[in-house]
């Protein structure tokens, strides 16, 4: 159906840089006609206090794993009642744009926008997020610093006068639909796939309790098995690293984009190497455990990693990260992981340490090496796979939202999408650590 999808017939040119030519239907509206900003304040702070997340966009903040803010600490939060749109400023040229759902606050430094009648909000947010119009947010930002540690914002008489591609409304509709019945099918075919390594993986751990079982397993103390390893990185300004995240659930390592030594944050960083096991230091008890590779070999990780490696003649990490994935391994992190602050709940490792783990004999460990490293392989080529369809849907979006490609043949003989499936929660997991480290909204609240 997708090859059958054809340019407009007939194109006129925009005047806008980055938007050379629209179909010669369309307009070109600048957003503050689109869009006007309100600025509602709280007197009690006992409404609802809303996150604004990348991939989920507006939550309730405690469910999405917030600490709870006394309402007195929330009096002058932003009101956002359900329709209006949401920015957050500092990360807009991310595309952390948001539609409240229903009526709550958020962060004073957001900017809230109250559609107006000739808006359609989804097909609004689709061209927010385009690439062409994130390097333009990121060029009308105003603040101090440079890079993702800067402190950039984009304000509304900055983004106001930014032009966009606006269809007809009826047109933007079924441009929407065309791209929620893309993104269902794309997520099917990603779940298909996981569901393959679901397999894997409970055969992998029927077998490490099979090895655990095996006659001549003894109880030793983590502390005395395995080496807890931080190798400095003697950060360079102007050299660029690559830091790793980790997905929960034992989905594996994620690597995130290079990035100078200067735009780095204040973290400190360790290098990793192949063979480590990495545990996160917030979401271990999620199941954030994975085996780092020789894709991940002179990456960097932050401090709120713990890199542990297995004691060649006593126990092989191989082992190590196949127990901590099952169900003891879960009930051992889980009991170490404390902290009232929703799912960010961090690993005490000195504790951790202590504890005693069965420690077969190195001929039933080596038993796991096979399976532990199929799993492996597999999910790194599901991660690949679901990547590479993730490019296309990102080509495709930014093709079809400014009119590159005429989809209303095809749409209309669509079905309504009732359900959306969310394709980035089957390609990227939970990027849990990376939330904690570089999300705002965090920071403002606590403020």
């Amino acid at each position: 159906m997708i090859d059958g999808l054809r340019p407009y017939p007939e194109m006129r040119p925009t005047g806008v840089p980055w938007l050379p030519e629209t179909p010669r239907h369309w307009d070109v509206r600048r957003i503050k006609t689109l869009l006007t900003e309100v600025d509602n304040r709280s007197k009690t702070g006992k409404e609802r206090l809303l996150s604004l997340r990348m991939r989920h966009g507006l939550v309730d903040h405690v469910a999405a794993g917030g600490r709870p803010i006394p309402p007195e600490s929330l009096v002058g939060f932003k009101i956002v009642e359900a329709g209006q749109v949401v920015m957050n400023r500092m990360r807009a040229a991310a595309g952390l744009f948001g539609v409240a759902d229903v009526r709550g606050l958020v962060s004073p430094d957001y900017a809230v926008f109250e559609p107006r009648p000739d808006a359609y909000n989804p097909y609004l947010l689709q061209a927010f997020r385009l690439p062409s119009l994130a390097a333009l947010f990121r060029a009308e930002s105003k603040g101090l610093g440079t890079g993702e540690s800067g402190f950039l914002r984009l304000y509304t008489d900055r983004f106001g006068p930014i032009p966009v591609p606006y269809p007809p409304l009826d047109e933007q509709r079924l441009i929407e639909r065309f791209l929620d019945w893309h993104g269902n099918r794309t997520a099917k075919l990603i779940r298909a796939k996981l569901e393959v390594l679901k397999l894997v993986a409970e055969e992998r751990e029927a077998l490490t309790h099979d090895v655990v079982s095996s006659p001549g397993t003894r109880q030793m103390r983590l502390a005395n098995i395995v080496d807890h390893i931080f190798r400095s990185v003697d950060r360079e300004s102007t050299k660029t690293y690559t830091p790793v995240g980790l997905f929960n659930r034992g989905r594996g390592i994620f690597r995130k984009p290079p990035t100078r030594g200067d735009d780095l944050g204040d973290s400190t960083f360790s290098w990793i190497e192949d063979g480590d096991l990495i545990l996160s230091g917030q979401f271990a008890w999620e199941g954030a455990v994975a085996l780092a590779g020789t894709d991940e070999a002179d990456c960097i990780s932050s401090h709120r990693y713990h890199i542990l490696r297995g004691k060649e003649e006593l126990v092989q990490t191989i082992y190590l990260s196949s127990l901590l994935r099952t169900s003891f391994g879960h009930l051992l992190l889980n009991e170490h992981s404390r902290g009232a602050a929703g799912r960010n709940r961090p690993l005490n490792i000195r504790t951790l340490l202590k504890e005693k783990i069965p420690v077969p004999p190195q001929s039933e460990q080596a038993r796991l090496v096979e399976l532990v490293t199929l799993e492996k392989r597999l999910a790194g080529s599901i991660a690949n796979f679901a990547d590479r369809l993730r490019e296309y849907r990102n080509r495709l979006i930014a093709d079809v939202v400014t009119g590159k490609l005429d989809v209303r043949t095809v749409a209309t003989s669509l079905p309504e999408i009732i359900e959306l499936e969310p394709i980035d929660d089957l390609v990227d997991g939970d990027d849990l650590d990376e939330a904690i480290d570089d999300e705002p909204e965090n920071e403002e609240v606590a403020a």
